[in-house]
C-alpha cells in the first residue's frame, strides 16, 4: 500500500510538472483564451531567420533568469503608439502563460504622441480588457489579460522615462527608423531588431480593422514563441 501511494504521488507530481511546462490559460481573461490558442497554434508560420532573432533574445533572457535576475523587455518604436503597445502587452500575456515570474515587460519611443485607439480596439478584439482612465491627448490605458495580474499601463512615452528599466534589460525596436534613430541605449544588456509592418497604413480605409488585427495576430504569435523558448517548452 505504502508502495501505491507513492507510485500515485510521483504520477500525480508529474502530470502537474506537464501541465505547467506547456503554458496554462486558466488564470487568463476567458475572453481572451482563443486569440492565445489561436497564436500558439501558429508557431509553424514562423520563418526560420525570424526564429533565429526570437531565439537571441531567449537565450538571453534564460540566462539572467537562471542567474536568478530579472529579464525584462522594453519594446521600441518611434512614437511609442501602436507596434511598440501591442509588442508590450502580447509579451507580457505570453510571460505569464507560460509562468515567467521574472519577467516584465515595457515600453517606449523617440517621440511622445499617444497610445492610437486603433491599438486600443484591435486588443479589445482580441479579448482584451482596456480601459481609458485619463484624459487628453495621451491619455492612459489599462490593459488587462487576467483578474490576477496588475493592469498594463498604455500610453505614449519616452524610451528612458523614470518608469522603465534603466539597464540591462532587451531593447527590443519593432520598427526601423526607431532602430535607425534611437541612441544607443548604453545600459541595455541586448539590443535587438524585431521589426513589424507599421498598420498605420491602412488607416481611415476599409482595412483598417484588418490590418491592425492582423499586426496583433502577427506579434502575438511570436511573443509566445519567444516566451515559450524562455520556458524552455
Amino acid at each position: 500500500m505504502k508502495y501505491l501511494c507513492l507510485l500515485l504521488a510521483v504520477s500525480f507530481t508529474s502530470m502537474f510538472l506537464l501541465a505547467g511546462s506547456s503554458g496554462e490559460s486558466e488564470g487568463l481573461l476567458e475572453t481572451l483564451r482563443p486569440a492565445v490558442k489561436k497564436a500558439t497554434s501558429e508557431f509553424d508560420q514562423i520563418g526560420n531567420e525570424r526564429r533565429k532573432q526570437l531565439e537571441e533574445v531567449a537565450a538571453f533572457m534564460r540566462k539572467r533568469l537562471d542567474d536568478g535576475k530579472t529579464a525584462d523587455i522594453m519594446t521600441i518604436c518611434t512614437h511609442n503608439s501602436r507596434r511598440s503597445h501591442l509588442s508590450q502587452v502580447w509579451a507580457q500575456t505570453a510571460a505569464y502563460f507560460y509562468g515567467l515570474s521574472g519577467v516584465t515587460t515595457y515600453s517606449g519611443g523617440i517621440e511622445v504622441t499617444a497610445c492610437n485607439y486603433r491599438t486600443i480596439r484591435a486588443l479589445r478584439r482580441a479579448g482584451f480588457s482596456a480601459v481609458r482612465v485619463t484624459e487628453g491627448e495621451n491619455p492612459v490605458y489599462l490593459i488587462q489579460y487576467s483578474e490576477n495580474q496588475a493592469p498594463i499601463k498604455a500610453y505614449s512615452k519616452l524610451f528612458h522615462v523614470d518608469e522603465n528599466p534603466q539597464k540591462d534589460f532587451v531593447a527590443m525596436f519593432v520598427c526601423d527608423h526607431a532602430s535607425e534613430s534611437c541612441p544607443l541605449v548604453k545600459e541595455a544588456g541586448l539590443r535587438s531588431p524585431i521589426f513589424y509592418d507599421d498598420p498605420k497604413a491602412s488607416d481611415g480605409t476599409p482595412a483598417e480593422d484588418a490590418s491592425y488585427d492582423a499586426s496583433s495576430q502577427r506579434i502575438a504569435r511570436e511573443m509566445f514563441y519567444l516566451m515559450s523558448k524562455v520556458s524552455g517548452d
